[in-house]
């Protein structure tokens, strides 16, 4: 039975994972494990120990906290502030982000001020 913390853990390594462009076998390759674990863990059916936790955290170059951002009540308060966790996991999220840090900052800037002028004025109007 899938717990909601493993189940959570198991997005956000999977996020992250496809946000630096890596296979499950890349990634299961970097901590000395096989690429059906990296698929139970992304999907909650196996815990991550503590131990493992740790090397991931360190081959995807992020702090551990990083697995539990989210489930606190706290986090939860704040939830306006940053983006759903669906919208991240998408892969043409993904592609859209790699895209963007390909472009030198000048270009950066210039494409964000033209997504911010495409907002629907309501949404514009809800942010101010």
């Amino acid at each position: 039975m899938t717990n909601d913390i493993d189940l959570h853990v198991g997005k956000r390594l999977r996020r992250r994972r496809r946000l630096l462009g890596l296979t499950q076998q890349q990634l299961a390759e970097s901590v000395g494990i096989r690429f059906q674990q990296i698929q139970k863990y992304e999907c909650g059916a196996n815990r991550v120990s503590a131990s493992r936790l740790f090397e991931l955290a360190e081959s995807l170059d992020l702090p551990v906290q990083y697995f539990y951002e989210g489930l606190s009540k706290r986090d939860e308060m704040h939830g306006d502030e940053t983006l759903a966790a669906d919208v991240l996991s998408q892969k043409e999220t993904v592609d859209l982000i790699r895209a963007y840090y390909r472009l030198g900052e000048r270009p950066r800037k210039r494409l964000l001020e033209l997504a911010k002028s495409l907002e629907p004025e309501e949404a514009a109007n809800d942010a101010a």
